[in-house]
């Protein structure tokens, strides 16, 4: 397996994002840097400073391979960087002036970038490539006196004649290294394969008597099109190639603000190939690289990859691997019905999820890794399928204040395309959309009053029964107001199209694996903080109250809404655990630590965006048209809970305490 390195370029003066870059770094297993080194940006003001903080930066932290590029314009025979110099000689002297300065941090350097691709060597002005040949061929004998070995800059796309073409030329002589490039599925419309790309480099090294040896310095994928599962794959077959050495382009997505030497977004996909996105965020691969390493890229490929279209008769679930549907998907299986999970990974730790259910189901849950933005992901997961449960979706007020578009895209653009999917086929299924009862808004028009420790209606029939589905709609927060569409949208497709579809309108689920944190899932949250022996934070009072509704009860309900189509078409109903499982957040702590066996400590802090004071379903309606009622009390599944989250707690701790020691 060739030695794994990646690629990030950093632009003139932009120090914090080198050391975040260099933060990054220290969590993968990654120790190898590609960068560049501007020739142009050298000689700007400020150039030759911001490159004598950056090199000896990166390089007390990583091994780092650079790469000398770009023409200063007045150099050139043209006023750009791609241009020829004037001078062959003059990128020669420049290498071996940054070499000296900075030879003990540089085993290698690599020379000029793509030269065959127009954009980074302008060829129409050396059509022989007679003073590209020289350029090179000086820079290399240069390097080799001071005991640094070469990179030929990678071919992109590979071209073998004009790599036979160098040795004619007598450019590779003290050159060491060939470099090659690939994009399979991003710029390469037809790819063979990294055997095959690289076997065409041997050939020509081979017929010309050369012994260099062959390093992919740049491959990657851009996720432009939410595919994340396809960077993933592209990395694993990249680390299988016949290379000594491999580069993944790149550590972070390009910048919005930013220009590419196309221009300024002229082609998305150049800004979306990082193992990050450009805020920091861990991406399918990144997640992985970072969780389980290299191997687990292989892991997680040959797990995630469906073999086949789905069963007949199946059932998808979108976010399948999330809390609600890893527990749907799991009774669905035990009954003996094939399952398809679609689900784009993005929250970390679904993926012990997949893995339970695989160990447990095998063959019966099919695994396809994609995101609901995906058309084609979703085309081929839900062909065959007489049932779906849309549960994929953005599912957080605060990420939505954070994230307004992605927040939008999933929840809405991701909602029409299940929809659409579902009404192209010749049977369209039921569709079981999940929503929320953040479609009510704060219900700051509901009058309340304090009883003990929780806020309860002053209105006797809600107190009694909870709040209806004729309460009016009210969105609030960019999450509410997404959410709030889906759920119109959902209802409207019955209407419009006739689409079999009903929405639930949920309150707070809990149950086994719930991952848990602040601003989703928060009594799972609560009972790790409360293992882990961290401080509770209570937005808030602490007073308001929620119907907390176990997750095997919801399944049931689920279940009984796919199975009524007639009664249950274009309708919406609120979901929750109703008046006998309502409670109140400080209760819920009192609870916990009644489990725990002594009280978790709490913190205040103020009410957040969107927060209601109360909210309890009234949950008639459903149980009126399928017999559903909810069968688990708060007290027994809250237990059932924190038993499960201390066995998975239990499982961890010995990793925590040998991570500690090292």
């Amino acid at each position: 397996m060739p030695e794994l390195g990646v690629v990030q370029y950093f632009h003139l003066g932009d120090y914090d994002a080198a050391e975040r870059a260099l933060d990054a770094l220290s969590q993968l297993p990654i120790k190898q840097l590609r960068t560049s080194i501007s020739w142009c940006d050298w000689l700007r003001e400020g150039g030759e400073e911001w490159y004598r903080w950056l090199l000896p930066k990166l390089t007390s932290r990583i091994s780092v391979l650079p790469c000398v590029l770009y023409t200063p314009p007045h150099l050139g025979l043209l006023p750009k960087t791609s241009s020829p110099p004037r001078d062959p000689q003059a990128y020669g002297q420049f290498v071996e002036a940054v070499l000296r300065e900075h030879l003990e941090r540089f085993p290698y350097v690599e020379l000029w970038n793509e030269p065959n691709n127009y954009i980074e060597w302008d060829w129409t002005v050396d059509p022989e490539w007679t003073i590209f040949a020289e350029m090179i061929a000086g820079a290399a004998s240069r390097a080799a006196k001071l005991g640094v070995k070469t990179v030929l800059g990678g071919m992109s796309p590979f071209d073998p004649n004009w790599l036979d073409l160098m040795f004619t030329r007598g450019a590779l002589e003290h050159v060491d290294v060939i470099g090659v490039h690939g994009f399979p599925g991003t710029w390469e419309a037809v790819w063979e394969g990294w055997d095959a790309h690289v076997a065409r480099v041997r050939e020509v090294i081979g017929r010309r008597g050369g012994a260099q040896r062959i390093w992919v310095t740049e491959a990657g994928y851009s996720t432009w099109a939410n595919n994340e599962f396809g960077q993933l794959t592209t990395m694993d077959e990249l680390i299988h190639a016949p290379a000594e050495r491999v580069y993944w382009y790149s550590l972070e997505d390009l910048a919005p603000e930013r220009e590419t030497l196309d221009g300024f977004h002229c082609d998305e996909r150049a800004y979306h190939f990082g193992l990050r996105r450009n805020g920091g965020e861990a991406k399918l691969l990144g997640r992985v690289l970072a969780a389980r390493g290299v191997p687990g890229v292989r892991e997680m490929v040959r797990f995630s990859s469906p073999r086949g279209a789905p069963a007949r008769g199946s059932v998808l679930i979108t976010g399948g691997a999330g809390f609600i549907g890893t527990n749907l998907a799991d009774r669905l299986a035990r009954d003996g019905t094939p399952v398809t999970i679609l689900d784009s990974l993005a929250r970390p730790g679904v993926e012990q999820n997949l893995r339970w259910l695989k160990r447990k189901h095998g063959r019966l849950v099919r695994v396809e890794v994609g995101d609901v933005r995906d058309t084609f992901a979703l085309r081929r997961a839900i062909k065959s399928c007489e049932r779906v449960f849309h549960l994929a979706a953005q599912v957080a007020v605060t990420t939505s204040l954070e994230d307004p578009r992605a927040d939008l895209g999933v929840n809405i653009q991701g909602t029409i395309n299940v929809l659409e999917e579902a009404r192209r086929l010749t049977d369209p299924p039921a569709v079981v959309f999940t929503s929320t009862n953040k479609v009510y808004g704060r219900l700051d028009r509901l009058e309340l009053r304090r009883r003990g420790e929780r806020y309860e209606p002053v209105d006797e029939l809600i107190r009694s029964r909870g709040i209806a589905e004729r309460q009016a709609l009210e969105f609030c927060s960019p999450y509410g107001c997404s959410k709030g569409a889906a759920d119109q949208y959902v209802l409207d497709y019955a209407h419009s199209y006739g689409l079999p579809t009903c929405v639930f309108r949920m309150s707070c689920i809990y149950g086994p694996h719930q991952q848990g944190t602040e601003d989703q899932g928060w009594v799972a949250h609560f009972v790790l903080s409360a293992l882990r022996d961290d401080p509770i934070t209570v937005f808030g009072d602490g007073h308001q109250v929620r119907d907390l509704l176990y997750v095997e009860d919801l399944v049931d309900a689920l279940l009984a809404a796919s199975t009524n189509r007639p009664a249950l078409t274009g309708r919406a109903f609120n979901m929750g655990g109703g008046v006998a499982n309502a409670t109140s957040v400080s209760e819920v702590i009192e609870m916990i630590g009644t489990l725990h066996g002594e009280q978790p400590k709490t913190m205040g802090a103020a009410w957040r965006v969107a927060d209601q004071r109360y909210f309890v379903s009234d949950t008639s309606a459903f149980g009126a048209l399928t017999g559903w009622k909810p069968r688990v009390p708060l007290a027994s599944g809250l237990r059932a809970l924190y038993e499960w989250l201390a066995g998975e707690h239990e499982q961890q701790r010995p990793l925590l305490v040998a991570a500690a020691t090292q």
